[in-house]
């Protein structure tokens, strides 16, 4: 049985709405994709793959309105430069967030009244063996994010961001390796595998028409047990730590006011709150590519 909506009516320019969701789209997690390349613009496979990642996530936008047919559905990109999408081939009943840079990252669209976030083609966080292209914000740039001394990586960044403002996420799709790091982070979450990984460049596929159902049969119940999952969260001060891959990508970092250099290749930053320290990730991201 559906939770009962809201007590009060929320409109947009699209009308009278009772349920807001956030689905943020990431690249490497779809089925189809197990290399480097398959993501990048100008290989010969990422044309290809674009079509199979707007796929993925119009099923989604499909499996909320098969849950609450009034909803509106954000669509946020998270992948690079936040431009893979293809807007003519989403499922004409979502709003795309697309382009770079904007508020949140990965993570646009997430304010006062969404009602949950979906995580549609994630992948494992820096360092995890036997992930597919497993990384973390920025695979060149960044080795690893600690905050108050726990390793995390995309899936459990934007999850603690998601439960700062008070907004459950309920399912994650991507490899086997990403589902059981979003366990972790998100106890009661749920999780569409697609492929299981084999290494950092080869996993056992679905094939992408299997994994769309999967996906838009999956998000009703994970919606309906919203009020059950129990995300990470940061309240207070959050002690921030990102190591990145060389020393010299430490250097633009360190112009900014309260970072500090733990070791050549760790910057460590004392941030007042959880969205700022999400920021100086972002920034430290940014600069060490320079």
């Amino acid at each position: 049985m559906a939770l009962q909506p809201q007590a009060y009516v929320r409109t947009t320019w699209k009308g009278v709405i009772e349920m807001r969701v956030l689905v943020s789209v990431d690249m490497e997690g779809i089925a189809g994709v197990v290399d480097g390349d398959d993501v990048i613009p100008g290989h010969s496979e990422y044309e290809r793959n674009r079509k199979l990642l707007t796929a993925e996530a119009s099923a989604a936008v499909r499996g909320v309105h098969a849950y609450e047919a009034g909803a509106q559905v954000l669509v946020t990109e998270a992948h690079a430069r936040f431009r893979n999408l293809l807007p003519e081939l989403l499922d004409r009943r979502a709003e795309l967030l697309r382009g770079a840079p904007k508020p949140d990252g990965m993570m646009a669209g997430l304010a006062d009244g969404i009602d949950a976030v979906l995580f549609i083609g994630y992948h494992g966080k820096a360092g995890t063996p036997r992930s597919v292209i497993a990384h973390t914000v920025s695979g060149g740039v960044i080795a690893d994010v600690r905050c108050n001394g726990r390793s995390l990586g995309e899936i459990g960044l934007n999850t603690a961001l998601a439960a700062h403002s008070g907004v459950p996420p309920v399912l994650v799709s991507g490899d086997d390796t990403v589902a059981a790091e979003a366990a972790e982070v998100a106890p009661g979450i749920r999780s569409v595998v697609v492929k299981h990984a084999l290494g950092a460049r080869a996993a056992a596929l679905l094939h992408p028409d299997e994994a769309c159902d999967r996906i838009e049969q999956a998000i009703p119940e994970a919606l309906a047990g919203r009020g059950a999952v129990r995300p990470l969260r940061f309240d207070g001060p959050v002690r921030l730590e990102v190591r990145v891959h060389r020393p010299r990508m430490t250097e633009y970092a360190l112009l900014v006011p309260g970072m500090e250099l733990e070791d050549g290749c760790t910057l460590r930053y004392a941030a007042p709150d959880f969205p700022t320290a999400y920021q100086v990730i972002e920034l430290i991201a940014t600069l060490g590519a320079v």
